[in-house]
């Protein structure tokens, strides 16, 4: 069903504002007559818990799940060879039988930001216990054993596309869905029934949904709706909105590994100014940060968008996915990207994740593509560590509390930052 292949371009040499990161790519094998219609793009990607799996949807219903590293791959040291070859005990078709637009490995251990020791999960160990979600365009999510391939049951109860998927980072079987029915729900995997709980509010499709890493908080945002929404996941009720204001259009959201921060995108309508980052507090809903589009690309700020975010795993970086810029990597505090894609190449990504371990990102394209970018490896400053640590045990609130300095203070709640930061892109860099 799938192609491995490396691209030709040089591989990152780490330097800052390098756009060659790309390592390599997967290709799906659709027949002629399928491919670039409807159906074929790759609107999810993941990593299992551990990393030593990755499952992609690579259209028209059917979702890979491989062995990571890739075969043949720059970290398997052998030759390229068709994906097809591979060893069929450890790779995974299955067959949804309808679009699949979210999926997501569960369950999801509890892992405190910081930790510095990198659990060493065998093959065969990690997948007797991980389970594979998929949503599906009927409104149904499909969950798979991983290690079989089986189809277990199905959850039904929504009533549109099931738009996102994500497990409670607390290594219980808790699955959280968003759909176009304009709800979320809380599913119990372990109960009998599998009955869920239903939050409602949102005003339009519910396009992206994230669990905050203690587990506490569901941060979601929906297609037309100029609002992010809190819900807390101990009382399943409706706590606050962040607001935008009513010419932007919010496309994605992600916590911080130690949940101090939220990260909103954003971008402008009717030719209004490009795309936004915003870091908010979400215990007291307070706007940190502004993070705006390159003030030199104003003319093509019009069909710039931003698709989807993500935090890394030790929380030094943002990964954006833009309109026609492709890939970009955010160091918090800078203002210039410390990666991009090339400027002069037209890509589609649609989504895109972190590999839990390594400096990996995978990204998912219109066309079906699952491709992989090297991270600029970098080393968290001793303060950093300490700040994660201590942020995901204590909120913004009992931080407050603490007879500490207030320089210390603003550092420990993320207010040491300039309030608005333009960006530059590597066409305008500074």
């Amino acid at each position: 069903m799938c192609d491995l292949f490396l691209p030709d371009c040089p591989i990152d040499n780490g330097t800052k504002g390098v756009s060659d990161g790309l390592v390599e790519q997967l290709r799906p094998v659709h027949p002629q007559s399928l491919r670039g219609t409807a159906g074929c793009e790759t609107w999810s990607v993941d990593f299992s818990p551990g990393g030593s799996l990755f499952a992609w949807s690579m259209g028209y219903g059917v979702v890979k799940v491989l062995a990571w590293p890739l075969p043949n791959s720059e970290e398997g040291g052998d030759d390229v060879r068709d994906a097809q070859l591979t060893d069929k005990t450890s790779d995974r078709t299955l067959n949804c039988g309808h679009t699949v637009w979210g999926l997501a490995f569960g369950p999801r251990p509890r892992k405190r930001p910081g930790a510095t020791s990198h659990a060493s999960y065998e093959l065969t160990e990690d997948v007797q216990m991980l389970f594979l979600a998929t949503g599906l365009n009927n409104g149904i999510i499909k969950i798979w054993r991983v290690s079989t391939g089986e189809a277990l049951f199905d959850l039904k109860g929504h009533q549109s596309v099931v738009r996102e998927l994500v497990f409670t980072p607390n290594g219980t079987l808790t699955l959280v869905s968003g759909s176009r029915d304009k709800t979320l729900r809380i599913w119990d995997l372990t109960s009998t029934g599998r009955t869920c709980r239903v939050l409602s509010g949102h005003r339009g499709w519910v396009i992206c949904c994230r669990v905050s890493p203690d587990s506490s908080m569901i941060a979601s945002v929906c297609s037309s709706d100029n609002r992010v929404c809190l819900w807390s996941l101990r009382s399943y009720t409706f706590i606050r909105h962040l607001a935008f204001t009513k010419q932007s259009a919010i496309s994605s959201c992600d916590f911080s590994p130690d949940g101090a921060v939220l990260a909103v995108g954003s971008y402008g309508l009717h030719n209004s100014a490009g795309w936004r980052v915003d870091l908010w507090d979400p215990y007291t809903a307070e706007l940190l940060v502004t993070l705006e589009d390159c003030c030199s690309c104003e003319p093509f700020m019009n069909s710039k968008t931003i698709k989807t975010l993500c935090f890394s795993p030790d929380g030094l970086f943002l990964a954006l996915v833009v309109d026609h810029r492709a890939l970009r990597l955010w160091e918090l505090g800078q203002n210039t990207f410390m990666m991009e894609t090339d400027l002069t190449t037209f890509h589609n990504e649609l989504c895109c994740t972190f590999h839990p371990q390594e400096g990996i990102i995978a990204t998912g394209t219109r066309d079906g593509h699952a491709k992989f970018w090297r991270v600029k490896p970098m080393i968290p400053s001793l303060s950093h560590l300490c700040r994660a640590v201590l942020r995901f045990s204590v909120s913004t609130h009992q931080m407050k509390a603490f007879p500490i300095p207030q320089k210390l203070l603003e550092f420990l709640t993320y207010r040491d930052t300039p309030k608005r930061q333009k960006t530059y892109c590597r066409a305008h860099c500074r």
